[in-house]
């Protein structure tokens, strides 16, 4: 069980996953929208394939000769509930693929935040969809490991700087456990020595320290020597304003509010028995982007 088939590769939680596979000896089949953004993105080993979540004959060509598929099922910020969903529509094409095609184990990346529905009466459709995406892939009948991440370093330099700012919430209470994606990876690689046979897992992924929003942004703000840095701090009414926005504004709006309050319990341990402690710090993180 060498070959990998991959959707999702060449995102931002796909692409460190992708070459820890390929670290550790794995060929890794990347079915991608474009095959010149992955090539310019993956690692030259991998072996890219240009198909689509919606065309059931491109995932039986991905499938048909891996016994493993990964899969990085990423959301459109700007998209609709009605809408093709990955994490709705798109498993269930793939779940049925995989059983057409032997497929003897699936691994997924998910969330923890998602945890946050239904708390303080928090409802989004976003996470409904996640939710349910889990319980289908558990109601298969193919053996699975699913991933369970905290907040991830990456998305301050990828999605949080803007001209040099960084805009973040007043109500910064809660701690998330920030983890980087390699750590992750290198957990996710780990994880198939620990899966023979039909065994199903699943794992919470979080980092060595919790800390609250406003603690992360500081750290990463103070060790980030590529540019000056400016953390600004938005009212909570600023985000009730965003999530009366369609598209994009609607979607920070939400998952900033699950990440400030949803209360996470570091429930981790188990995960650092078996797959190792993470030991990437926001501090090393923000150094290691300065010196790239």
């Amino acid at each position: 069980m060498k070959k990998i088939a991959f959707i999702g590769a060449t995102g931002m939680l796909g692409k460190p996953v992708a070459e820890e596979f390929i670290n550790a000896g794995y060929t890794v089949n990347a079915m991608v929208r474009s095959i010149e953004k992955a090539k310019k993105l993956l690692p030259q080993e991998c072996e890219n394939f240009q198909g689509d979540l919606q065309n059931e004959e491109d995932l039986n060509k991905l499938l048909k000769d891996s016994e493993i598929v990964y899969l990085n099922l990423a959301l459109d910020k700007s998209s609709k509930e009605s809408d093709f969903q990955p994490e709705r529509d798109g498993i269930d094409n793939i779940l049925k693929s995989a059983k057409k095609n032997g497929t003897k184990r699936i691994m997924m990346i998910s969330s923890i935040v998602m945890n946050y529905q239904g708390v303080n009466n928090f409802d989004w459709w976003v996470f409904r969809i996640k939710h349910e995406c889990v319980k289908k892939v558990k109601n298969s009948g193919i053996p699975y490991t699913i991933f369970y991440p905290s907040s991830l370093m990456e998305t301050f330099n990828s999605e949080m700087i803007q001209n040099n700012r960084m805009t973040i919430s007043k109500e910064t209470t809660v701690k998330n456990w920030w983890i980087s994606c390699n750590d992750y990876g290198k957990q996710v690689v780990k994880s198939l020595e620990l899966t023979p046979g039909n065994e199903c897992k699943e794992y919470t992924v979080q980092g060595p320290v919790g800390l609250t929003m406003k603690e992360a942004a500081t750290l990463f703000v103070d060790n980030y020597s590529k540019a000056k840095i400016k953390i600004s701090y938005a009212p909570m009414f600023a985000l009730k304003i965003m999530k009366l926005i369609p598209g994009k504004f609607n979607y920070l709006g939400n998952i900033v509010e699950a990440l400030i309050k949803y209360n996470e319990k570091f429930t981790s341990q188990k995960t650092w028995d078996e797959l190792g402690k993470p030991t990437t710090t926001i501090e090393e993180y923000a150094k290691s982007l300065s010196s790239k």
